[in-house]
């Protein structure tokens, strides 16, 4: 009795693969292009930090106008009342409100972008997509609640604009798209070296936290620049933030410091960290699944 023949399994060429998953090989390369292959998967990544940060909450989004509110009241009966800083006339809410807002998107997507490799690492160590994936969505979903929140600094603003003399709003306002990339450009690279070093050091995660706490007094967010001693301006304009916060109040609000080179300096020192960020964040995507 004969027998068919039997089909022996040759292996694929490589020809025949749809997609080839290799390691990233250039440094300073930041895979734009796949990550635009993968924007579905961006736009689920910030529903799902919606979804995520307002889930079994009682007042849900409304978060997002009461912290602000919230923050630049205590703000206001603190620094202003009891302390009784110097706000160099323009009233003291709106005064608190703008640094809060500016503040609050930068503060909020750098410690959240610090540890995106620690709080997804199950999911990434099984399924691959772009790894820039995932701190981009956290700075895009960071940069809708600015846009939220920069909207009720708006009605306020709008309220003050009419109701006070102290507000002179100037030209300088046009450059708030230019102040909001710098701001997402900064977390962004800034988040990527922690979150690539936080990956062996967890510490350096709680050590975050409270830097940026305090830095936010490192920066003109609850007083001006012009009420700084002289010789520690260099000290405080080293913060690539706080030339950006006093363009935004000088753009609004009117009186406050505006330098084409203080602001100058702000945008090469994140082109810098920026940089670093995408060096460091690079060479540990490829290893982190096995020391996260």
């Amino acid at each position: 009795m004969k027998t068919a023949p039997t089909q022996s399994a040759t292996p694929a060429q490589e020809g025949d693969w749809t997609e080839v998953i290799q390691p990233q090989t250039q440094l300073l390369d930041l895979g734009l292009a796949n990550v635009w292959r993968y924007r579905d998967l961006v736009v689920l990544f910030v529903r799902r930090d919606f979804v995520s940060n307002y889930k079994q909450t009682i007042l849900g989004p409304l978060w997002l106008f009461i912290q602000p509110l919230l923050t630049t009241i205590t703000f206001y009966i603190v620094f202003g009342r009891v302390a009784n800083l110097s706000t160099n006339g323009i009233p003291q809410f709106i005064f608190y409100l703008a640094g809060n807002t500016v503040w609050g998107y930068f503060s909020q997507s750098l410690t959240a972008v610090a540890t995106v490799f620690t709080t997804n690492a199950a999911m990434l160590s099984k399924v691959y997509f772009p790894r820039l994936a995932l701190p981009l969505s956290i700075v895009i979903s960071n940069l809708v609640r600015f846009s939220i929140q920069f909207g009720l600094f708006l009605l306020v603003w709008v309220f003050y604009l009419f109701t006070s003399s102290a507000i002179h709003p100037s030209w300088v306002a046009l450059l708030t798209p230019l102040l909001v990339m710098l701001m997402g450009m900064l977390s962004l690279g800034l988040g990527m070296i922690f979150t690539a070093l936080t990956t062996k050091y967890r510490d350096l995660a709680m050590l975050l936290t409270f830097g940026v706490q305090l830095a936010l007094y490192a920066t003109p967010v609850i007083y001006p620049l012009s009420t700084v001693p002289a010789k520690y301006h260099w000290l405080i304009l080293a913060n690539p933030m706080s030339a950006i916060v006093e363009t935004f109040r000088v753009g609004f609000l009117g009186p406050g410091t505006f330098n084409w080179l203080y602001l100058g300096y702000s945008t090469l020192a994140t082109l810098v960290v920026l940089l670093a960020g995408t060096v460091i964040f690079n060479k540990v995507e490829k290893s982190f699944t096995d020391t996260v």
